[in-house]
């Protein structure tokens, strides 16, 4: 897998979390203090976050870090 494809899967294990916990990108990005336009972005796998973010993210969803790495 490279860089390109990992952040991808990446943005759909993020997605699939969000949905599920019934968010809106607007609903993260207002927690999270950025424009709806830099979630999406993260869900397409066009942006490169910090580990400050992903804590973030991931405590906002109310999931633990390491099940958005699963990309089975």
């Amino acid at each position: 897998m490279d860089y390109d494809e990992f952040c991808k899967k990446f943005g759909i294990k993020f997605k699939y979390y969000r949905l599920l916990n019934k968010f809106t990108q607007e609903q993260i990005a207002e927690k999270l203090d950025v424009d709806a336009h830099y979630i999406s972005d993260i869900e397409c796998g066009r942006r490169n976050i910090t580990f400050k973010t992903l804590f973030k993210l991931a405590s906002t969803i109310n999931i633990d870090i390491f099940k958005l790495f699963q990309f089975d």
